[in-house]
């Protein structure tokens, strides 16, 4: 045993007239609100943006990043009635403002516009969310290279120039991006139509851990989330539900996850209370995956 951990367990040790711990002096800190100990998950006063907002797990994060106080960028393509569903629903929680942009964030010049915009509606930028991608499902027999290219398209090139442009005007120290994998790419029941998919979840993960060092050194941290199973339209498109029922009994809960369990865990990250957790890959997945 260390030295160190000699000295706290001989420190800490029972009390012989009530048998409780006695903690020594010097570790029997008493906490103030202004301790770090007790760093704020509030995002008030802060700006974010979630790419494919409109709908699912973007439109919970949305959200849960307004019901945190936060001055949230609703991004969408098509849906505009579900983009205004959602920044009403975080106006009239009456802490974060909200507003709706229609952009493509597959092409560079959609993902600049997107920027632009928030920083012209509300000065700034503080939290990156890269939550829009696809998920076609071909096999290595099915695939053709349009197919492959608009995956790491979407999925990879997309967002790590996003990235890099949101990069030049976060705060530094303080900034977040908040990338999105999945847990499939741990997962050893992973099946040959998840080819192109995963490869593009794969590469977003190793992107993540790069710039984590990469950005860090500016006080920026750059986390994944990395959902399991959850029940969204695009989750459940071709699959009947004989399938869907069959991969709900490998989660302990026996259910798929919803877009309401992903969305506190990327609320958290984009915190203060999360200042020392970067280049992480954070799996939440019920225990889908372990």
């Amino acid at each position: 045993m260390s030295g160190t951990m000699a000295s706290f367990f001989n420190a800490v040790r029972p009390n012989t007239s009530n048998s409780r711990l006695t903690v020594p002096p010097k570790m029997n800190k008493q906490f103030s609100s202004s301790s770090t100990f007790l760093a704020t998950t509030s995002l008030l006063g802060k700006v974010a943006v979630v790419t494919g907002s409109s709908r699912s797990i973007g439109a919970s994060v949305a959200k849960c990043l307004g019901e945190h106080g936060a001055n949230v960028v609703v991004n969408y393509v098509k849906d505009a009635i579900s983009a205004e569903e959602v920044i009403q629903s975080i106006r009239s929680q009456g802490k974060g403002g909200a507003i709706a942009v229609k952009a493509d964030t597959s092409t560079l010049e959609g993902a600049q516009f997107l920027l632009d915009e928030a920083v012209k509606t509300f000065g700034k930028i503080d939290i990156l969310v890269l939550n829009a991608g696809v998920m076609g499902s071909k096999t290595l027999a099915e695939i053709d290279e349009a197919f492959f290219d608009s995956h790491f398209d979407i999925n990879v090139k997309a967002p790590l120039f996003m990235a890099k442009a949101a990069a030049a005007i976060l705060p530094a120290p303080g900034g977040r991006i908040i990338f999105f994998s999945s847990s499939l790419t741990a997962a050893s029941t992973v099946t040959p139509n998840a080819l192109c998919y995963l490869a593009t979840k794969g590469a977003i993960e190793q992107i993540s851990r790069v710039l984590a060092k990469d950005l860090g050194s500016r006080g920026i941290t750059v986390n994944t989330i990395s959902p399991g199973p959850v029940d969204t339209p695009m989750f459940r498109e071709g699959k009947p539900q004989g399938v869907l029922d069959s991969i709900a009994k490998q989660n302990p809960s026996r259910r798929l996850g919803e877009p309401d369990d992903i969305a506190p865990i990327v609320g958290f990250l984009a915190s203060s209370a999360a200042q020392w957790i970067n280049g992480q890959n954070i799996r939440v997945n019920g225990g889908f995956v372990v």
